[in-house]
């Protein structure tokens, strides 16, 4: 073949390549369009904050959701987080001095807001602070019960219990009632947003609570929570555990 036939073949050649690269290999729905085909992988994005901030639960996955925080499957995902925290708890050299702590979350970590969500969409209605506020004030939020395993165990092991919430200081009343009533007690300290605390993100209000208890001498051994801004930031946990969420996003 002389040099001017090698030139056109490799010409059509990379003709071809750059159309077929022109074509996505895969088209992925939006999220405002996801087909009910891929809403597992949905929920796995979410939960591993792949997908980034959201508002609410994509239309075509909502019957997902729901069957997946009404079943067997989302309690034993619980359960799995729980054994995991538990393991690492009982491998922790505990000082002695009741200064080892361990932080919760409460919505979706100690307690369930299922029956709420079973009346809102799952995450697919915008979220209402009003009716949530209202569902807070009936204290009626079941236990979660792979945490409140963990958390009676804990208290067996020595650890200080420190719950930290984003709830309102307003709203300590109905929630103090509401963790007694699902059978939490003793708890070192209940943490709720203050008036200076408001408009401050998740991560940041957090972060700063929990460096005030390091400044107070305490060592956070490990931290529950079902939103990554549970978690992250700063003065974090020496190891920080995640429980399943895809009704919702707080940053």
């Amino acid at each position: 073949m002389d040099s001017g036939a090698c030139l056109l073949s490799l010409l059509v050649a990379l003709s071809t390549v750059s159309h077929i690269r022109s074509e996505p290999i895969l088209r992925l729905p939006s999220e405002k369009a996801i087909s009910s085909d891929y809403c597992d992988s949905w929920r796995l994005a979410v939960e591993t904050n792949n997908a980034g901030a959201w508002e609410r639960v994509p239309v075509n996955c909502v019957n997902f959701v729901a069957e997946y925080m009404t079943g067997g499957r989302y309690r034993r995902d619980c359960d799995v987080v729980g054994n995991l925290s538990l393991a690492f708890a009982r491998s922790v050299r505990l000082v002695g001095d009741g200064r080892d702590a361990w932080v919760f979350d409460i919505d979706e970590t100690l307690l369930s807001n299922v029956p709420y969500y079973e009346e809102t969409g799952f995450g697919f209605e915008i979220f209402n602070e009003t009716s949530f506020n209202n569902w807070v004030n009936l204290a009626a939020a079941p236990a979660l019960p792979a945490n409140l395993i963990l958390y009676n165990e804990l208290k067996e092991l020595g650890f200080r219990i420190f719950l930290l919430t984003g709830r309102s200081e307003y709203q300590r009343n109905a929630t103090e009632a509401n963790l007694l009533l699902s059978g939490y007690r003793n708890w070192e300290r209940l943490i709720l947003r203050r008036s200076s605390d408001q408009g401050k993100s998740a991560t940041i209000y957090k972060s700063e609570k929990r460096e005030e208890l390091e400044s107070e001498g305490y060592r956070i051994r490990g931290s529950s929570g079902d939103q990554w801004s549970d978690l992250w930031g700063y003065a974090v946990a020496e190891r920080s555990f995640k429980l399943p969420n895809p009704m919702y996003y707080i940053p």
